[in-house]
């Protein structure tokens, strides 16, 4: 499980330490620095897969994520020509990369020594990792099919591209977390699973898949109880958006790192209360879960989990990003007690909705 992260000259930051949980939470007005975070780490990950990594260099674009040029990459105020990154895991182990600058390539070379190769057999760099960027599939009439992804790395791709030939090949196959059990199914098979945390966004939602191998395209049907099967285009975008989540978050066994931006994209505030709580309980069954977030209901579906002892507070970090009078990225970082109740905010956050939870969060009162 990652510990901490260090970013040196990566393009807001001139110099960031962050702290990492099992449930890390990044919030903050917009351009202030939380998918640079994500991205650090992507990169790290992508540049692996592309064999730059651990002898070579940084690669800035890929399938995870597209950076430019160093020029995009490096904090513009740097006062040398260097980018790094030094992550800890819980374990001990710490690797740090620095990248040599050159400004107009998209490769940057390696110019710090090797990290030990254990650290590339970390869950950052394996098969036990899931990235879910914010611009997901939508509603489609047909999507994707890729055995390389999802027979071979389990991979449901960063828009969700292949979550329904993932659900295809493994709804029969029983979540390895018997604690994220939706209470209303007594099925622990992935796809019923999938089913009834649905019924959070949409009550009632009965999932059809159809295979056309031969066409490599799959496609799903969705019904009410008994009402007929409707396409996906003919559903609420909710559903098509919550999906690979359910799917990612439901299929991980602990010690899986996943990655998630706005989960909450398209969900009723219900909804997205729902899914910081089963957020939450991923991340007390050893799943370490990332979260970059706008939403106010999912940090306090994640507070009532705290509150109602699914989630200790020390296994929950969160990260405010704003900026200060002179345009600088600061980072504030409050506690959580055991009641879910925050320490302090950052200026005019969330401050109507803590108001109303202080009232849900108040510890029981004993009666004399």
């Amino acid at each position: 499980m990652i510990h901490s992260l260090k970013l040196e000259n990566f393009k807001c930051f001139q110099e960031q330490s962050l702290q990492f949980k099992s449930l890390t939470l990044l919030s903050g007005l917009n351009s202030t620095g939380k998918s640079s975070v994500l991205q650090s780490l992507l990169l790290l990950r992508q540049s692996y897969q592309q064999d730059l990594l651990p002898e070579k260099g940084l690669a800035l674009n890929g399938d995870l994520v597209c950076i430019g040029t160093a020029k995009d990459a490096l904090f513009e105020d740097a006062e040398e020509d260097a980018i790094g990154f030094t992550i800890t895991w819980n374990n001990k182990l710490q690797g740090t990369w620095h990248f040599n600058y050159n400004e107009v390539a998209d490769v940057l070379d390696l110019t710090s020594s090797e990290v030990t190769s254990e650290i590339y057999q970390s869950n950052l760099f394996n098969d036990n990792f899931h990235y879910l960027q914010a611009e997901r599939i939508g509603p489609r009439a047909y999507l994707e099919m890729s055995d390389f992804q999802v027979r071979i790395h389990k991979q449901i791709g960063t828009r969700g591209e292949y979550t329904a030939h993932f659900l295809a090949l493994y709804k029969s196959d029983s979540i390895p977390n018997s604690l994220l059990s939706h209470p209303s199914e007594q099925s622990s098979q992935l796809g019923f699973q999938v089913q009834a945390w649905m019924g959070e966004v949409s009550p009632g939602t009965r999932i059809t898949i159809n295979n056309n191998p031969q066409l490599d395209l799959i496609d799903l049907q969705y019904s009410y109880g008994l009402s007929n099967q409707r396409r996906a285009t003919n559903v609420g975008f909710g559903i098509s958006y919550v999906l690979p989540i359910l799917v990612a978050v439901l299929s991980s066994k602990p010690g899986t790192l996943i990655l998630i931006e706005n989960p909450e994209a398209h969900l009723h505030p219900k909804g997205q209360a729902k899914m910081g709580e089963l957020l939450a309980l991923a991340a007390s069954c050893g799943v370490q879960i990332v979260i970059e977030t706008h939403s106010d209901h999912l940090l306090n579906g994640i507070r009532l989990a705290v509150h109602g002892g699914k989630l200790k507070p020390q296994d929950v970090q969160l990260h405010f990003f704003q900026k200060d009078q002179q345009g600088q990225i600061e980072v504030i970082s409050p506690k959580m007690d055991r009641n879910g109740r925050i320490d302090k905010w950052p200026d005019d956050f969330f401050d109507t909705w803590d108001k109303i939870l202080e009232v849900l969060l108040e510890p029981a009162v004993e009666e004399e």
